[in-house]
């Protein structure tokens, strides 16, 4: 991976691409043609993995749309026998599993996984290159993780890449708003692709709403926040990826004090510009 520091300054050029997707989460109920509200529910069961969540405004504007991830103290975690306390409101766009007891299913992140619940084939919302971007605020308690990520439908175990679009620790913001900034690629299965992912250090107030992108293309792609960018990398998926906008309660060991929650994080879009011109892989 390269930083921003290591390469000529640059901003983001949307003139070869155009909007087709730009989700505000602005109706009366969450677009389920676009957007499964559950955790790799494959992994879990129906009440473990569904999201909890809220649609239009925040505070003392109800009126502002956007989605706000919320997770309860009450929420059960998400799958105590595979990850013990770990809790998440997520949406996604596709899930498909094999059967009841097989492995088969997206984003086998451990040995010995079995499917619980299984899932029908859902391809609802996978881009193919292009821009993708979210614009959030994310939850700063210090177990919380608030992330977009997009992974491979595994349509085969090989496409099974994921391409990270922003990673945000509560505990890695400091009192000033500084802090890091997680983007890169995870290969999993995919033999054609390598770890590369890095932390990048920015003293923008991280605490207040920003906009995150990554510029896929084939064999690289380009990570940027407010587009100016951050870092990029030579090699990328392939394949179509699907969606994961997440927020995470990452256990510590410490107590979950009922007086932290709900923790919340507040997203104001989500959108996908794609190429003019015709990508070739």
């Amino acid at each position: 991976m390269r930083l921003a520091a290591d390469l000529p300054p640059e901003r983001l050029d949307r003139s070869r691409y155009e909007l087709v997707v730009d989700e505000r989460f602005d109706g009366p109920a969450l677009d389920t043609a676009r957007w499964l509200p559950h955790y790799l529910p494959q992994w879990s069961t129906p009440e473990r993995s569904a999201a909890r969540y809220a649609l239009g405004g925040s505070g003392t504007d109800a009126s502002t749309p956007g989605l706000t991830l919320r997770i309860d103290h009450d929420q059960p975690a998400w799958s105590p026998e595979f990850d013990g306390e770990l809790r998440v409101s997520n949406l996604q766009t596709g899930v498909r599993s094999g059967p009841a007891g097989s492995g088969s299913g997206q984003h086998p992140f451990r040995d010995g996984l079995v499917v619980r619940t299984p899932q029908p084939e859902r391809p609802l919302w996978l881009p193919h290159y292009g821009l993708i971007e979210v614009s959030l605020v994310p939850c700063l308690h210090p177990r919380a993780l608030t992330a977009l990520w997009l992974i491979g439908f595994e349509s085969t175990p090989e496409q099974s890449g994921e391409l990270c679009v922003v990673e945000l620790f509560g505990r890695d913001i400091g009192p000033d708003g500084s802090g890091r900034v997680g983007v890169g690629v995870h290969p999993f299965g995919d033999p054609g692709l390598r770890d590369d992912f890095a932390q990048v250090a920015t003293a923008i107030d991280l605490r207040d709403e920003h906009r995150y992108t990554v510029e896929w293309m084939p064999g690289a792609a380009r990570f940027y926040l407010d587009d100016t960018l951050l870092a990029e990398v030579d090699q990328s998926p392939a394949y179509p990826l699907q969606l994961m906008l997440n927020l995470y309660e990452l256990p510590d060991g410490s107590p979950r004090d009922p007086a932290d929650y709900p923790l919340e994080a507040r997203i104001a879009s989500v959108r996908h510009w794609r190429p003019r011109e015709i990508v070739e892989a």
